[in-house]
């Protein structure tokens, strides 16, 4: 994998770059491999910004390649009590970080949003997407699949040789439908259970799920779609998909242990009959089996049972 030039290293959460020679922090992230591609410019490297969750609008952490025509996501796996080791040192931040390719789309539908509900007019861009607290917003537009993709959630006018764009919720459902329908079919090319519990592979329950239909799918990736957008538009699109509402589901009998075998363990007998007092009425009407029916023939007469060495000694008369 290649790696960026090392000039400095810019902290996640501010536009503040290191110098050179300073310590930096260190971070284990995984990545794909555009993040680390060199730079096109001599000052590029890839930045991490905070910018707003299109869905919350609250801060989330972001990472922008080094050209800053991509962007990824940054997830943090973390436990407790973690720690690496990075050469000779132990970092004491033991968290995984994942950085995953987004549509940077869908921070810009933020603020056409928030535009329409604002002023409710056509703007251009430049003033749409704009932020006091998050201002690194504006790279956003650098993106390429931005600009060519704009169309998918906008409506258009042109004065003289300026655009000026607004948002419409119409062609947005579009769009957002088509994601949805290429969420489905990676589920289903993936067999992701999206039925209505997910089954352990340890435990099974007696009834099992094998009616998974088009509208579980549909759920499920609307559900994922639904972490990229705000609430509101995610009802909306729900209505636009058609989705029923959901049903109370029946209650489930008990999970029961899986064997290693892949047949469910299932209970044909009754265990009623091996309680104690059919224990002992079953003693009597069980097959001897050729030791015990020679033992039986063996003269007992002067022996004792072995209970008889463990019971009390009677007290002797005086």
């Amino acid at each position: 994998m290649r790696r960026p030039r090392r000039a400095s290293r810019t902290m996640p959460g501010s536009g503040r770059r290191r110098p050179a020679d300073s310590q930096p922090d260190q971070w284990v992230l995984l990545a794909p491999e555009p993040v680390t591609d060199l730079p096109m410019k001599p000052d590029g490297e890839p930045l991490f910004t905070r910018l707003r969750n299109p869905s919350t609008g609250e801060a989330a952490l972001y990472l922008f390649n080094s050209s800053a025509q991509q962007l990824f996501e940054v997830k943090a796996f973390h436990e407790e009590y973690r720690s690496w080791f990075i050469g000779q040192t132990v970092q004491h931040d033991g968290r995984l970080l994942f950085a995953t390719p987004m549509d940077p789309l869908f921070l810009v539908l933020f603020y056409l949003i928030k535009a329409e509900k604002e002023k409710g007019k056509f703007q251009p861009l430049d003033q749409v997407v704009i932020d006091s607290e998050f201002s690194s917003c504006t790279m956003l537009l650098q993106c390429g699949r931005v600009m060519d993709s704009l169309h998918h959630v906008i409506e258009e006018k042109e004065i003289g040789n300026k655009k000026f764009y607004k948002y419409s919720q119409e062609k947005t459902l579009k769009w957002l439908k088509k994601k949805v329908n290429q969420t489905v079919k990676v589920l289903k090319s993936n067999n992701v259970c999206v039925g209505g519990r997910v089954q352990s592979a340890t435990f099974i329950s007696g009834k099992q799920i094998t009616d998974v239909k088009e509208d579980d799918y549909i759920r499920y990736a609307h559900g994922l779609i639904s972490e990229y957008i705000p609430e509101d538009l995610s009802i909306e699109l729900s209505k636009y998909l058609q989705l029923p509402e959901l049903t109370s589901p029946e209650a489930d009998p008990p999970l029961k242990k899986r064997k290693f075998s892949d047949a469910p363990v299932e209970a044909e007998e009754d265990y009623t009959k091996f309680n104690s007092s059919d224990l002992k009425n079953k003693k009597t009407t069980s097959k001897m089996s050729a030791a015990q029916k020679a033992l039986a023939k063996v003269d007992k007469t002067g022996m004792k049972t072995m209970s008889a060495f463990f019971s009390a000694k009677p007290k002797a008369t005086k």
